[in-house]
């Protein structure tokens, strides 16, 4: 019965190769830290402090020692130093103060090498390792990512993402969220830190830009530049509001953030849960800009005082508590999405006011016709039915 054959053994040259398809470090990377790893093996197993370098070749896998020493006219330590006279022997045409390289390769110098260099290299292998996630995180600080909570440690959760563990801290998780080990979890990477076992990536779902990325994730012609993000103004668990613009004027930049029938913002508004969102056009003139960040309330006036960035609204009487908010929500985010200090007042409370002379009103009719309440449409012939007697 012929004997099986036996599997080729996998060179030096092969495993390195493989390692480095698997772990994703360039060839270079490892192949350098092999060689510092068998310098170190060198000078311990042979007692040497020689000045050496050990190079490897990188297609037939072979490795040399050179001793690295300099031409000098009298030698004082032979271990670095060789005379000119030597040097010439090696490398003719020497000079004084050049460095020649003399083969020392220990002849059983390959099993001793492999055993002492292991664990530097698989030490190096990690660092270098650690380096490819830090890179590869760092290039995606501020992106949208997902991931699988592992484990809870502290009341952190540990989101397992890709080749490494991202943390999302209490503070970072919004009053509606309620994830459990083995849920899947999609946050905002807001930081990625060196530490000493790795790189530390850290994630929130409270981050303004969390919603910015959702929306910008659900709408194409964000993602092709016809609609930018202008800005976000976000209370975490409550309400966010996102304020856009279309820079083509056939396309309508509310209505295609929201989609036919809300089929685009509903996977935002799945996403956070409870918290509303409020999705409002941006506009370049400050007031008409005011009264939109204050929807869903209808807005009467708008006066600004430009040197300080004051401005007084004035809403309906029936809309006062619908512009101010519960608890001042509705107005705090507006103030913050525009970058203006908002005095909301009823007609009834503003009767009989004067304005100071530093404020003026401004023109909001684009705005009142974003918030003109719908009329219902009657046939010309439509006539309400009699009663039967």
């Amino acid at each position: 019965m012929a004997g099986r054959r036996k599997k080729p053994e996998l060179s030096l040259i092969d495993a390195l190769k493989d390692l480095c398809a698997e772990k994703e470090i360039a060839p270079d990377v490892l192949f350098e830290a092999v060689e510092s790893a068998l310098k170190v093996a060198y000078k311990k197993n042979f007692n040497q402090d020689d000045n050496v370098e050990i190079t490897i070749d990188h297609e037939d896998g072979s490795f040399h020692v050179y001793s690295l020493k300099s031409v000098v006219e009298v030698v004082e330590d032979p271990i670095i130093e060789i005379s000119k006279e030597d040097a010439e022997q090696i490398s003719p045409g020497c000079e004084i103060d050049d460095v020649v390289e003399i083969e020392v390769t220990p002849k059983n110098f390959g099993r001793i090498a492999a055993q002492a260099a292991k664990q530097i290299v698989v030490q190096k292998l990690r660092e270098a390792e650690r380096g490819v996630i830090y890179d590869e995180f760092t290039n995606r600080d501020s992106d949208l990512v997902r991931g699988k909570v592992v484990r809870v440690e502290d009341e952190n959760l540990i989101v397992e993402v890709g080749k490494t563990e991202a943390i999302l801290v209490p503070s970072e998780q919004t009053p509606n969220d309620n994830f459990k080990i083995g849920d899947f979890v999609r946050a905002y990477i807001i930081e990625v830190r060196k530490g000493g076992k790795g790189p530390q990536v850290y994630l929130s779902r409270t981050h303004p830009n969390f919603v910015r990325r959702l929306v910008e994730l659900e709408v194409p012609e964000i993602q092709d530049g016809i609609i930018e993000i202008k800005g976000v103004a976000r209370e975490a668990g409550a309400r966010a509001k996102v304020a856009v613009i279309s820079k083509d004027p056939n396309v309508e930049a509310v209505g295609s953030c929201v989609g036919q029938r809300g089929t685009r913002i509903q996977p935002v508004l799945d996403e956070l849960g409870e918290e509303k969102l409020d999705i409002i056009e941006w506009s370049p003139k400050v007031g008409v800009y005011i009264a939109n960040a204050l929807s869903p309330s209808k807005i009467v006036s708008v006066a600004l005082a430009d040197d300080d960035k004051n401005c007084r609204v004035i809403v309906p009487d029936n809309q006062l508590s619908l512009a101010i908010g519960k608890e001042g929500q509705n107005a705090r985010l507006a103030a913050r999405l525009t970058g203006w200090k908002i005095d909301i007042k009823s007609v009834r409370q503003s009767k009989g006011d004067t304005l100071p002379p530093n404020m003026h009103e401004v023109d909001i009719s684009d705005a009142m016709a974003v918030f003109k309440p719908r009329q219902k449409k009657f046939k010309k012939n439509f006539a309400p039915r009699q009663l039967e007697e």
